[in-house]
């Protein structure tokens, strides 16, 4: 239910003006638990996925409907652990067999909701626990709720019998939780022989803690230990708050062929029900006293998941920032080595040596300056094949760059994620290693290697459309003009130290010239800069590929950063919503009333005018 139809239908339903803002309110809250992802495995991240997941069903199945018709009928559940008579007692209760005792454990069936006919309006599909289906028929299906009218139910009262809370199923320890929260008050039954166990104390320590409506029986227990066991309960309820909550005993008995208690075993209990039903205000003050401590607890609890939801945007953005620095490290690795010189060596070095020469052209580049243009035309002794072989040879030292780029950055990042438990979950259900670049990453450098080298080619061709036909241009052809622009690229910051540097920074310079003598100054500088900035976008391209293993990771987990603020926001507007309505109406006070003008020229405002003979107003 969205806010405009929750407003919708509590205008329909007659609910106040201040339910329905509290409607609305808690339809936003349950809209923010809702959205709020808890993905990680941090400390404590189980527990509030839970807590989330039952604040959730529990507006939906209790607050929002009771807040919308508060005017329904009082809920009894009764829940309890295995073995505590739970269904002999609701049959009991009610004089026939409406739900069947399991014999053997666990017992699987749908839950029994016991009603007067009258009332059957108010349990249809919208009002309590909306995704159960409705059913009139005995069932084991737990999605079900099994719909029984009885005559001997008093109007305004209805029971239901809950699956066991402990139960080896945990269908059905879920569903008995799920029951309990939708209630208006706890019948809770345990046993002489289970009543100190932790599980029942667990869910009435919950109780206790949002003020619901709990009552104790003390079922199947020896007339002899009545007294004792009692006593100690009582005790243990006080210790607990829950001192105000009544106590009854059902002593053990013999149970008739109806599977029925001796009536006057339950007479306590149903005579108090009875009065509870009856007494219209008594009734409105259980289900008040319940729906408030809900409320209450929802807003306190949502604060705490939305601290969780903190921890997990916190840990999602530093997962983040570590998978980003691994990467954007060999991104600027890649660009610091493909332009410092640090490729002009090795085979790229040795086929561009063979492509231009060396010897007496270095040495004139080093002593005759002015000759430069004419004397590297000249001295080039490039073949068409000799070019080819340098375009081979930066491709493979590019692919060898990039891949040892690409592998450091992924045993960083898995490094960084490894250091965290939530980051090695992530990993762990990645379903492929991320420690490793990924299999296809050497296939894909090679094709956009390739793909830049055929950039730079056209770049040439195109920038030498008009030149073609000159001797210069010729002579070079575009493949040894484009190994050229390669090599004047590799060097573009000069980043090489120690005797290396002369060889790269010669080569270069070598490179500069012999495309300056086809292009102009101009024109080279232009072609270097668009050529190394094709590069970096295509390596950047590459190794943001392999950065998205992991950031679409984090991405898929959908933890919104604006979730936490949205839940503490729906919870406050909730608190201050809860908070008005326990402030008295103060009435503006009266004004005290004007005393009327008098003296010889005032005149009641009121007065009609008087009317002469002739028909004329007089003044």
């Amino acid at each position: 239910m969205t806010e405009p139809e929750a407003e919708q239908a509590a205008a329909g339903r007659r609910v106040p003006d201040a339910a329905t803002a509290m409607v609305t309110a808690l339809v936003r809250l349950r809209g923010a638990l809702q959205e709020a992802r808890l993905p990680l495995e941090l400390p404590g991240a189980e527990a509030q996925r839970v807590a989330r997941a039952e604040m959730v069903d529990q507006l939906e199945d209790y607050v929002i409907p009771r807040l919308m018709t508060l005017d329904a009928p009082l809920l009894a559940v009764v829940g309890g652990s295995t073995g505590a008579g739970k269904s002999t007692l609701v049959n009991s209760l009610v004089g026939t067999r409406v739900t069947t005792p399991g014999v053997l454990r666990p017992t699987t069936r749908s839950p029994v909701l016991v009603h007067h006919p009258d009332d059957a309006k108010w349990f249809g599909q919208d009002r309590l626990l909306p995704e159960l289906e409705r059913v009139t028929r005995q069932t084991n299906d737990p999605e079900a709720l099994q719909l029984v009218e009885s005559t001997a139910m008093t109007p305004g009262l209805a029971i239901l019998d809950a699956p066991d809370i402990d139960s080896v199923e945990e269908r059905n320890r879920v569903l008995a939780a799920q029951l309990l929260a939708a209630a208006d008050l706890w019948l809770f039954v345990t046993s002489a022989a289970r009543y100190a166990d932790q599980v029942p104390w667990d869910f009435l320590r919950k109780a206790a803690e949002r003020s619901a409506a709990v009552a104790i029986v003390l079922d199947r227990t020896p007339p002899e230990a009545v007294d004792t066991i009692s006593t100690h309960l009582a005790r243990m309820l006080a210790s607990r708050g829950l001192k105000d909550s009544p106590l009854f005993t059902v002593e053990e008995g013999p149970v008739s062929d109806m599977g029925l208690l001796p009536s006057g075993s339950v007479l306590e209990i149903r005579q108090w029900l009875q009065a509870l039903a009856d007494d219209q205000e008594a009734r409105a003050a259980v289900v008040q006293q319940t729906l408030d401590g809900a409320i209450r607890t929802l807003g306190r609890r949502t604060h705490t998941v939305a601290d969780s939801a903190t921890e997990q945007v916190d840990s999602v953005r530093r997962l983040r920032e570590d998978a980003n620095e691994a990467y954007d490290r060999a991104v600027k690795g890649v660009g610091e080595a493909s332009a410092d010189g640090t490729l002009l060596r090795g085979e790229v070095l040795a086929r561009w040596q063979e492509f231009v020469g060396t010897g007496e052209l270095l040495r004139s580049l080093e002593t005759r300056v002015g000759w430069i243009r004419d004397r590297v035309v000249n001295a080039v002794k490039g073949k068409p094949q000799q070019a080819e072989r340098v375009t081979v040879a930066v491709e493979s030292g590019l692919e060898t760059l990039i891949l040892e780029h690409a592998e450091a950055a992924a045993e960083r990042a898995e490094a960084s994620w490894r250091s965290t438990a939530a980051g090695q979950v992530l990993l762990r259900d990645a379903g492929a290693d991320l420690g490793r670049a990924s299999r296809d990453f050497r296939r894909r450098a090679e094709r956009a290697v390739r793909d830049w080298q055929d950039d730079v080619l056209e770049m040439v061709r195109t920038e030498g459309a008009e030149k073609r036909s000159t001797a210069r241009f010729l002579a070079f052809g575009v493949n040894g003009l484009s190994v050229a622009l390669m090599v004047v690229v590799f060097a573009h910051t000069a980043g090489v130290t120690g005797a290396e540097a002369g060889i790269a920074g010669g080569s270069a310079v070598l490179g500069q010239k012999l495309l300056e003598a086809v292009f102009g100054d101009q024109a080279v500088r232009s072609l270097a800069e668009r050529a190394r900035v094709r590069l970096e976008a295509s390596m950047s391209d590459l190794l943001d590929a392999e950065r998205r293993r992991y950031t679409d990771l984090l991405d898929s987990l959908e933890v919104s950063p604006e979730a936490p603020e949205r839940m503490r926001a729906a919870a406050r507007k909730v608190d201050d919503l809860r908070y008005a309505a326990t402030q008295p109406v103060t009435l503006p006070e009266a004004e005290p009333p004007t005393e009327p003008e008098t003296g010889p020229e005032a005149r009641p405002a009121l007065d009609p005018p008087q009317v002469s003979d002739d028909g004329d107003t007089a003044p």
